[in-house]
C-alpha cells in the first residue's frame, strides 16, 4: 500500500511539472520564472537522486530524476525564452518604416 501511496504521488507531481514547463514553452515568456527556479530545481533534484539511490528508494529515484529532466527542459525553456523577449525590444530588430 505505501508503494501506490508513493507512485501514486510521483504521478501526480510528474503531471503538475510536466504543465507547468509545458505552459511555459507554449507561452514563449517568462513572466513570472525567476531564472533561479530551474538551477535550484537541477541542483536539489541531483542531491535527491544521489540521496534516493543511497536509500534503495526507487519511487524517489524515479521522481527525482524525472524532476531533474523536467529542470533541465525548463531551463532550455526559460533561456530560449529569455532571449525570444530580449531579440524582441531589441532595435536592431525593428524594421525601417
Amino acid at each position: 500500500m505505501s508503494e501506490a501511496i508513493g507512485w501514486a504521488s510521483a504521478l501526480v507531481l510528474a503531471l503538475t511539472i510536466s504543465s507547468q514547463v509545458y505552459t511555459q514553452w507554449r507561452s514563449k515568456s517568462c513572466a513570472g520564472v525567476s531564472g533561479w527556479l530551474f538551477i535550484g530545481q537541477i541542483m536539489a533534484s541531483i542531491g535527491f537522486v544521489v540521496y534516493s539511490y543511497m536509500l534503495d528508494s526507487w519511487v524517489f529515484v524515479w521522481t527525482n530524476t524525472f524532476n531533474l529532466v523536467a529542470a533541465l527542459v525548463g531551463q532550455s525553456i526559460y533561456m530560449r525564452n529569455k532571449r525570444g523577449s530580449q531579440l524582441a525590444i531589441s532595435p536592431r530588430t525593428k524594421r525601417a518604416s
